[in-house]
């Protein structure tokens, strides 16, 4: 995945994907960075994070100043050990956006949105039973940073010095 940086009117903003809707995708709606599957022609992860970005939004991150790698994290409920990687990336000037078919809508958000105890919220997936610390980026109903794509946000506001205040905690896994 790639977490990608750029300034606007209101501070430094963060670059989501909302995922196209797909049957028998996990991941189908979801609200992300842009970034997918390591493919065989990929020298490593931050390759596929980078190639992954130019496919699904047209941005290429070949003028990016690399910002550095967040720790990865294993995907929640899956065992058989799915690891996810995150880049950061500043990109001044990114240029308009161009998502494919696999992204339904992507936009920046202000950083010191994200920051915003209003935008806080105890979001359920159907078909789960417990609530996860969510985000609102967008319109409520569809636009929740939530899953993954919030963790790595912790990781990076904790490198900034500034942690995320949720008051949901993540669910612990069973053991």
């Amino acid at each position: 995945m790639a977490l990608v940086l750029r300034e606007g009117a209101r501070g430094s903003e963060v670059l989501f994907i909302e995922r196209a809707r797909f049957e028998d995708d996990p991941w189908s709606g979801h609200m992300a960075f842009p970034g997918g599957r390591v493919d065989p022609g990929d020298a490593d992860a931050r390759r596929a994070a980078e190639r992954e970005t130019e496919e699904e939004v047209g941005l290429s991150l070949a003028r990016a100043e690399p910002l550095g790698r967040l720790h990865d994290l294993k995907e929640f409920g899956r065992p058989e050990g799915l690891v996810i990687s995150a880049f950061a990336y500043h990109l001044p000037d990114p240029g308009p956006l161009r998502p494919n078919y696999e992204v339904a809508s992507a936009f920046f958000v202000p950083l010191r949105d994200l920051l915003d105890p209003a935008r806080h919220v105890a979001w359920r997936r159907p078909g789960l039973p417990v609530a996860f610390p969510g985000i609102v980026v967008g319109d409520p109903d569809r636009h929740v940073v939530w899953g993954l794509t919030f963790r790595f946000l912790e990781d990076f506001f904790e490198a900034l010095g500034r942690p995320l205040r949720h008051p949901v905690p993540f669910p612990r896994r069973a053991r």
